[in-house]
């Protein structure tokens, strides 16, 4: 793990956003950073690779794209927002949540 995804799974993990996420979890052919099967949430957490070559944001594309063919929703943050604004981050999680868990079962 990256330092940025073991500083926010210390936030994610025993549900203390209100639900379960895993870390490292694999939905069909994909990895993701963190999921929350309750609601449906991945949380990936990019790198620089992800924003410098057009080619990873085009498979960035594609598999967020896959994954919204099966109602999950992918959101991303980069690893200075989660160094840097760790608090705000976990608030823009904790809303999503919040929401996917008022609406009608997925």
């Amino acid at each position: 793990s990256t330092a940025p995804e073991m500083r926010l799974w210390q936030h994610l993990r025993q549900g203390q956003l209100g639900v379960k996420f895993r870390r490292q979890h694999s939905l069909g052919s994909y990895v993701v950073d963190f999921y929350a099967p309750e609601i449906r949430l991945v949380i990936e957490i990019d790198g620089d690779s992800h924003f410098d070559h057009e080619h990873a944001r085009t498979k960035d594309a594609i598999r967020d794209g896959t994954l919204a063919a099966d109602r999950i929703l992918v959101l991303r943050f980069t690893n200075p927002e989660v160094m840097r604004e760790t608090d705000a981050v976990c608030a823009r999680i904790a809303e999503v949540v919040s929401g996917r868990l008022r609406r009608d079962p997925l």
